[in-house]
């Protein structure tokens, strides 16, 4: 389980087709402190650390994994949003986050606003889908490339976050700009409840 606050935009260093899988490395400050297995979120994708170097590290994202998120567009030299998984006894800063990317959504306007960014993103949009949570509401929690964020102004198909000048330089929103495909992942919470209510 993950919260949502990035610890590193990292850097891609290699990749490597497998069939149709796909080995990742990255390069990143907390490198020396990654043991085999661990859990690391990528972009909010949650993936398994399978090797490592000194300096590097390697994980695996699987075809399912890669036709449902934005790990498949990356290139070396690419910034991955990074966090590793929750300490059970720390504080829960954004929200829960699964790291089980629901779909992928396309940026369609970025706009400054005295020193902050509005960014405004589309979906396709399932009514089946919608009435099972999967949908954002107003001053609801969203993961987009695994950062939590607040929802505003809200469509069937589309939401606004606002991020403020540290999100935007130490995440990879500054990369962000019109026609950038990122990660979505509903928030579970309305998942469950859009469930119950179906019943």
């Amino acid at each position: 389980m993950f919260s949502g606050i990035i610890e590193e935009a990292a850097e891609v260093v290699a990749l490597k087709k497998d069939q149709e899988n796909l080995h990742i490395t990255m390069s990143c400050s907390f490198t020396h402190e990654l043991k085999i297995d661990q859990s690391v979120a990528h972009n909010g994708v949650c993936l398994t650390v399978v090797s490592k170097t000194d300096d590097t590290y390697t994980v695996t994202a699987i075809k399912e994994t890669l036709e449902r998120s934005n790990l498949g567009l990356l290139v070396p030299g690419s910034k991955v949003n990074l966090e590793r998984s929750m300490i059970m006894n720390g504080r829960l800063d954004g929200h829960i986050v699964q790291g089980h990317v629901d779909q992928t959504a396309t940026c369609t306007e970025v706009k400054e606003a005295d020193g902050s960014w509005y960014f405004t993103f589309e979906y396709p949009f399932d009514k089946e889908m919608a009435k099972r949570g999967y949908m954002t509401v107003d001053k609801g929690s969203v993961t987009v490339n695994g950062v939590s964020l607040t929802v505003c102004n809200p469509t069937d198909n589309s939401f606004q976050v606002a991020i403020i000048p540290y999100t935007y330089e130490h995440t990879n929103f500054h990369q962000i700009k019109v026609g950038t495909v990122i990660n979505l992942e509903f928030d579970i919470i309305g998942k469950y409840v859009s469930r119950m209510m179906a019943f």
